[in-house]
């Protein structure tokens, strides 16, 4: 057995044959180590008392003139020393854990965050701009400081997917998907007394699975201690469903210890109490807002700011981050309904006219079904002769009539209401996946159901169907220019209709439709397989416009059907012009019938005045629509107004009476509303200057996107599979010829699913078909530890010396006046952290490069310069005797640099203290941080620098 010592954190230790260091989890008598130049992934536990062989401290090994090569081969070292970093020493914890560089503006809401000392806080940035990047990377920041061990994410049930993906993909966050469908096998093996939150540290969670009152109990009993609400404005409505989402977020939110993210791009949707119960999830007192009077609000709102941030497009231009965001170009195109489709458009007209005329004095139940049904079939009609069909053979019911059946179960009249609002306009945003099935309009047998659907049947293809043709068209304009287009259409019949028309046309396209039919991982891996195509077009339903980004594979939305909802048209448009698109321009366009009077009721009344609110005060305002009220009061106009038909209604200039007016009145409201809470909630927001510094110093410690391109092509270079450029849909990137490296590399590559040719780019927007090599990926990762491996135990490849990295060199060089020796060296730092009344203990570590001047009265260089001579051209050859002895000669005097290198670790550990009493500590002054550097300092390499 072995004799007990206590070992600290960040320390060297000798066992079972290697050099391990010592990590904070360890006691004093279980180890957590991590070997010496080794990932995390490799890390094990070691118990002293059964231990048979002995553990002791080690010492990091010298370089050695047998470690000598090129300077270029020290410079890999040194890149590959950096980029292995995860617990870098810089002012975030978690940068070196994320598989995304955020933009600088997007760590606005992470030092938001770490001002306060239990998290609250309200991103209502616009669509596009990278919420859910923002959300995380508070979360990652908050676990690796070891503030939070568990996490649940409540969205939409359509978003579960999407959250899921991008915590394991971009933050290494592993989180399971807790909805009706999963739940049963989660809990299946678990103690009786075992929640699933309790089993499982990080779950995405469906709001509508977990807002029930038994499952909203217990999730209470075991919720994270923090928690991330997307889609937050869906939660603070009235109405029975949003009730309960309301209340099991009051109930979250009146823990005060629980951290809690509220995230919406449209935080005031025009209902005035929701937006204000929405701030008092914040603090309760935010609420008042609403009542207190204008003057005496002043301190409540600057209170608010440090708990609420919005930004629109234009607030990220002064981050002079043009390259961010691409420019849109948007368009209207019009169609007529000429000839057999305008007669039959104007025949179900009059047939949707004649069946709410008939109700008339019939029970409410029967005259709103038959209201319902002739906004259907209105709405249906203006869609595609395929959605017309469906909705003139369907029941409103929703059951399909068959051979045999006379009766179909009776509707309430709730029923039919909720169904018409969700199928015949637009529903629910957050329950966008069974909304684009057709809605029923049939309500009885007739000879005249049978001749319209006779006719409808008739007029598909674009010889006939007017719309058809001119989309086709346009199609064709938009493809020739390079652009990979998304058509929008309400209804599931049309999307397959469009598709299947398409395809007839555009032979050298990859047509795919994507509708609610498909589960939400089914739409994703149906969108995904579309990127091996050159050229394509997305026929899709409302189901994309959330919950799947599009941007990496199109650049066009096409609104084939018209959106009645404003908001509609901004998400659909905001899956292509988002953060990621890598073209510079994308085009979207708006399809509408020129005569269709359904049309030209919601492009002028609805669309075009919303459109125009939000130029006025650059920010989308949704709808002020009282459970679509206002829009059944605008369609109804024209569906009763006698003589209305696609021949003699002119398409612009109508006046719609009544209902125009009451929209028009709603929108001024809403407008005026918006304009005083954008000026009523302006914010302090933090501006460049005071993120950028935090965002560089973190960059200079882990390395950003150039140093892992470098790093990535020299090391390819070095190990005989140099990187060759490639160019696939227009896009430059690179393709890496896996089967020329090393077996060693190959095989731990095989491990990682990385095999054959692999096409890689190093920027994002991310080349299409390419993966995107950041610092944390695999690739990265492996070539890291191969060199560093191979550097620390001087290995060999095919029996020679491995000179792809160096541990030691010496050069002739015009870059110094004077004999210069450069040191790589590894710092390691002890960070413990006390903050609301508990203490942990985290490491730190970051490399360094110093220059040291023979001549001792100048100053050392600091990393910036030091790191540059790393970087100096031979003047002239150096014949390998002599260069070894300069070597031999920096060697020997390392142990008289000791106190040097000690007090540059003390140095470095204070200003990491700064950094992180800085960023960390909370308004309330709690929280306290002390730093203790590990020493010896670790010499990882020697290079030195002789004047030419």
């Amino acid at each position: 057995m072995t004799q007990q010592i206590s070992f600290q954190p960040g320390s060297l230790v000798s066992a079972r044959g290697r050099e391990w260091i010592v990590l904070p989890q360890s006691s004093d008598d279980t180890l957590y180590l991590r070997p010496l130049g080794a990932a995390e992934d490799d890390s094990t536990l070691i118990y002293l008392p059964i231990e048979p062989g002995p553990v002791g401290p080690a010492t990091f090994p010298k370089p050695s003139v047998q470690q000598a090569a090129n300077f270029a081969a020290g410079q890999l070292l040194r890149d590959a020393l950096q980029l292995k970093l995860r617990t870098g020493a810089g002012p975030f914890r978690s940068f070196g854990n994320i598989a995304v560089e955020p933009r600088a503006y997007q760590l606005v809401p992470l030092l938001m965050a770490l001002k306060q000392d239990v998290v609250r806080l309200l991103i209502a940035d616009d669509v596009g701009i990278g919420k859910t990047i923002e959300a995380a990377l508070i979360v990652r920041e908050l676990l690796d400081r070891g503030e939070i061990t568990r996490l649940a994410v409540l969205c939409p049930p359509h978003l579960c997917e999407q959250w899921q993906r991008e915590l394991k993909q971009r933050f290494h966050i592993n989180a399971v998907v807790v909805r009706n469908t999963t739940a049963n096998r989660l809990e299946r093996g678990l103690p009786a007394n075992q929640s699933i939150f309790e089993a499982y540290p990080f779950t995405v969670v469906s709001l509508d699975y977990i807002k029930s009152d038994r499952r909203r109990d217990e999730f209470q009993r075991a919720c994270p201690e923090c928690v991330i609400v997307d889609e937050a404005h869906t939660c603070t409505y009235s109405g029975q469903g949003r009730q309960q989402r309301y209340t099991l977020l009051k109930g979250l939110a009146d823990n005060p210890e629980r951290h809690l993210i509220l995230l919406t791009a449209t935080p005031h949707s025009g209902d005035e109490e929701a937006f204000y119960n929405l701030l008092g999830l914040l603090k309760p007192e935010f609420k008042e807002l609403k009542d207190i009077p204008s003057d005496s609000r002043r301190p409540l709102r600057e209170q608010l700011a440090n708990h609420f941030v919005q930004r629109r497009r234009p607030d990220i231009e002064e981050w002079q981050d043009s390259s961010v965001f691409p420019e849109r170009f948007s368009t209207e195109v019009t169609y007529k309904l000429t000839g057999d489709w305008g007669r039959l458009f104007d025949d179900v007209l009059e047939y949707a006219r004649t069946l709410v005329v008939r109700a008339e004095g019939q029970g409410l139940l029967q005259q709103r079904m038959s209201w319902w049904a002739a906004l259907a079939l209105l709405r249906c009609i203006s869609s595609s002769p395929a959605a017309a069909i469906n909705a003139l053979r369907t029941r409103l019911s929703g059951t399909a009539l068959s051979e045999g059946v006379t009766e179909v179960e009776p509707l309430t009249l709730e029923e039919a209401e909720e169904q018409g609002r969700e199928r015949v306009l637009d529903g629910l945003e957050d329950n966008l996946s069974t909304q684009d099935i057709e809605p029923g309009a049939r309500t009885e047998d007739t000879d005249w159901l049978s001749d319209l659907i006779g006719r409808a049947e008739g007029l598909t293809g674009a010889a006939k169907d007017p719309k058809l043709k001119r989309l086709i068209e346009h199609l064709k304009e938009l493809t020739a220019a390079g652009f990979q287009p998304v058509v929008f259409c309400r209804y599931i019949a049309t999307a397959h209709y469009v598709a299947d028309q398409l395809r007839t046309v555009f032979r050298d396209h990859l047509v795919t439709p994507v509708t609610g039919e498909f589960a939400p991982s089914e739409r994703e891996a149906a969108v995904e397989a579309m990127g091996e195509a050159e050229r394509r077009i997305l026929v899709a339903t409302d189901c994309l416009s959330e919950g799947i980004n599009l941007q990496n594979l199109f650049t066009a939305v096409v609104h084939y059907d018209l959106s009645w909802n404003p908001t509609r048209h901004e998400q659909r448009e905001g899956r292509v012009d988002r953060f990621g698109q890598k073209a510079r321009e994308v085009r979207t366009t708006m399809l509408y019938g020129q005569d269709n009077p359904v049309d030209g009721a919601v492009l002028q009344v609805i669309l075009k005045k919303a459109e125009s609110i939000r130029k006025e005060l650059g920010v989308l305002v949704p709808m002020p629509d009282d459970e679509g009220k206002l829009t059944q009061a605008l369609v109804g106009a024209v569906l009763l107004r006698k003589g209305t038909t696609a021949s003699k209604m002119p398409q612009m200039g109508l006046d719609f009476g009544e209902p125009e007016a009451a929209i028009d009145s709603a929108w001024q409201s809403a407008r005026d509303k918006a304009s005083k809470n954008r000026t009523l909630f302006a914010q302090r927001r933090l501006k460049p200057e005071d993120v950028l510094p935090e965002w560089q110093k973190t960059l200079a410690v882990l390395g950003g996107e150039e140093d892992v391109e470098r790093f990535v092509k020299r090391a390819a270079l070095q190990l005989g599979a140099p990187l060759e450029a490639a160019s696939k849909a227009g896009a430059n990137h690179w393709k890496l010829h896996a089967g020329s490296l090393p077996a060693a590399v190959r095989e731990r590559l095989e491990g990682e699913g990385l095999v054959g040719t692999l096409r890689i780019d190093f920027h994002q927007p991310v080349a299409t078909g390419a993966q995107f090599i950041h610092r944390t990926h695999p690739l990265v990762s492996v070539l890291a530890d191969y060199l560093l491996e191979s550097a620390l135990e001087n290995s060999a490849v095919n029996g020679e010396p491995l000179d792809a990295v160096a541990r030691a060199g010496a050069i002739f060089t015009e870059a110094v006046q004077v004999k210069t020796t450069v040191l790589l060296v590894r710092l390691r730092h002890q960070l413990t952290v006390t903050h609301r009344g508990q203490s942990r203990l985290l490491l730190c570590e970051e490399t360094l490069t110093v220059g040291v001047p023979a001549d001792e009265t100048m100053p050392l260089l600091e990393d910036a310069a030091a790191c540059a001579l790393m970087a100096a051209e031979p003047a002239r050859n150096m014949p390998p005797p002599l260069r070894d002895q300069h070597i031999q000669r920096a060697l020997d005097q390392l142990d008289t640099l000791q106190a040097t290198l000690e007090a540059l670790a003390r140095k470095r550990a204070q200003l990491l203290l700064d950094d992180h009493r800085r960023v960390r500590e909370a308004a309330q002054g709690r929280g306290e941080y002390r730093v203790t550097p590990s020493l010896p300092v670790d010499v990882m390499g020697v290079f030195v620098l002789l004047p030419s």
